[in-house]
């Protein structure tokens, strides 16, 4: 139940409400008369009239807290996930295979972010040859993004880690909106064997790969892309290419995002 003004007020001036137990807080309550409540609610109109700098203040600490709160899930989940997430056979691979630190990339065709990102993700393995990178196909931006997807995990079936790749960036740059159409020409521009692509795209393993990919997002509470995951920390959003570097050069050194 939602505190009274005068008295979730009164206590924020006076102290923290963590360490009051909710039993001594109705407590609290019933021993103020209706003076006294309307004393403590002048005291911190007043207050806070004169200081409103103090409400910015607990709302930046009170999204510290909660966005601290999040990657902790989140940690929980990489952990827990960490077989499907760094090494299903759904998921492509490129980069050093063997690297000792693995990138993880949520991407959509049609993301705007992601197809910037995939020249950050293209530096990071041409500066480091121990990095390996997973590349998951989280198509959230309509039914063309899931056919683009299709494609690409049809085309990872026939395709090396390195063709894959070309193919995978080449559809990145492609202008415009992306398809089955346009990803169908990418793979075929990349030398595909347009028979097969046609089977794989409707094998029910490939749909299941887009599925097994939706099931981590969820759980990683990812609902935008780029999302990123790399060690036990995973990130949402543009990430710079500096910060990216960081963390992936703190792994090769101590094992951790921040070391």
């Amino acid at each position: 139940m939602r505190l009274p003004i005068w008295l979730a007020a009164g206590i924020i001036l006076t102290g923290s409400i963590a360490g009051v137990a909710r039993s001594e807080v109705a407590l609290a309550a019933g021993e103020f008369s209706a003076g006294q409540k309307t004393a403590v609610e002048k005291i911190v109109h007043d207050y806070l009239i004169a200081n409103p700098e103090v409400v910015r203040e607990a709302i930046e600490e009170l999204e510290k807290r909660q966005k601290a709160e999040e990657a902790n899930q989140r940690g929980k989940v990489v952990a827990d996930k960490a077989s499907t997430l760094f090494n299903s056979v759904n998921q492509a691979v490129v980069g050093n295979p063997q690297g000792d630190v693995t990138l993880v990339e949520f991407f959509d065709y049609n993301c705007g972010y992601c197809k910037r990102s995939v020249n950050t993700v293209a530096k990071l393995i041409e500066g480091d040859p121990k990095l390996r990178v997973v590349l998951k196909d989280f198509a959230i931006l309509g039914p063309d993004s899931v056919e683009a997807a299709l494609v690409a995990n049809a085309a990872r079936m026939q395709f090396s880690p390195d063709k894959f790749w070309e193919f995978h960036r080449k559809v990145l740059e492609t202008k415009g909106h992306i398809g089955k159409q346009q990803a169908m020409a990418v793979a075929k521009e990349v030398g595909a064997d347009m028979t097969r692509l046609e089977k794989d795209f409707d094998k029910p393993q490939t749909k299941a790969a887009l599925q097994e990919v939706s099931g981590l997002a969820d759980a990683l509470h990812f609902d935008g892309t780029p999302a990123w995951v790399v060690g036990g920390e995973a990130l949402v959003g543009g990430v710079p290419y500096d910060e990216l570097k960081k963390k992936i050069e703190n792994m090769h050194q101590c094992g951790k995002t921040v070391c």
